[in-house]
Parts: C-alpha cells; structure tokens; sequence
C-alpha cells in the first residue's frame, strides 16, 4: 500500500509541477522575473542563460526534500523525487527537443509537434507582453492540429 501512496505523491507532485510552473512563468518570469527571464526570449550566446537560474533553483529544493526524506523516504522524499523528475522531463522536452541545445530528435508525434509549435508561439516575441502558451506539457488545443 505504501508504494501506492509514494507513486501517487510522486506523480501528484508532477502535475502540481506543470501548474506551478505555467502560473510562475506566466505571473513571476513574464512579470517582476522578467530581468532574468528575458535572457531566455533573446539570442544565446554561450551554452547557459541567466535564465537557468530557475532550473538550478527548482533542483536545489528537488535534493533537499531527498535529502530531508532519505533515512525514511517519507513524503519529502518522494516530492523531491518528482520534482527532479519534472525537472528531467523538461530538460528533455524545452531544452533539448525544443531548443536544440543538443541534436533535437526527429519527431511526426502530433503531441510533441503540437507542444513545439505552442513553445514556438510563445518564443514569436521577443519581449515581456504579450506572451500567450506558458506551459511545459499542456497547450491550448489549436496547435496540434494538422
């Protein structure tokens, strides 16, 4: 039963993720964030942007709650564990999929197509209003029709 509950927590915690993270992007990084999230919308220069900041920020609590839950692997555990695994999926998706920091992988997945062109829409201006598509994973139903 306890392994029910763990999974439950961990994919819980993922969602939560996903709507955390569309209402911080869409309040706090195109709002009072928008200092360092702007290096995201612009032209990179090097590997890193001032914007990753947020990720190594999200990753320091993700091993935190680990560490906190590790003699027992209670609930920190287990939300630190899905926000890591949150944060891996978006590595995956926004980061290598999306914007190529590495070798994109070659895709006709009408969810993946869709999830790409939302992002694209988003990245279409390059300044702090108007922005529309905030989320990771969910995106509005327009874009992933053929």
């Amino acid at each position: 039963m306890q392994i029910l509950i763990n999974i439950s927590i961990l994919l819980g915690t993922i969602a939560t993720m996903e709507l955390l993270s569309w209402a911080m992007h869409k309040y706090l990084f195109h709002g009072p964030l928008w200092f360092i999230h702007k290096t995201h919308h612009q032209q990179r220069h090097g590997w890193f942007e001032l914007n990753d900041l947020f990720s190594i920020g999200f990753a320091a609590i993700s091993l935190w709650l680990m560490w906190t839950g590790r003699k027992t692997f209670d609930y920190h555990f287990w939300i630190g564990a899905g926000i890591s695994v949150y944060g891996i999926i978006y590595f995956i998706f926004h980061d290598w999929f999306i914007h190529n920091r590495f070798k994109a992988f070659k895709s006709t997945n009408r969810y993946l197509l869709g999830i790409r062109r939302a992002h694209k829409i988003h990245h279409k201006s390059t300044e702090k209003n108007p922005s529309e598509e905030f989320g990771l994973l969910v995106a509005s139903k327009k874009w992933f029709r053929n």
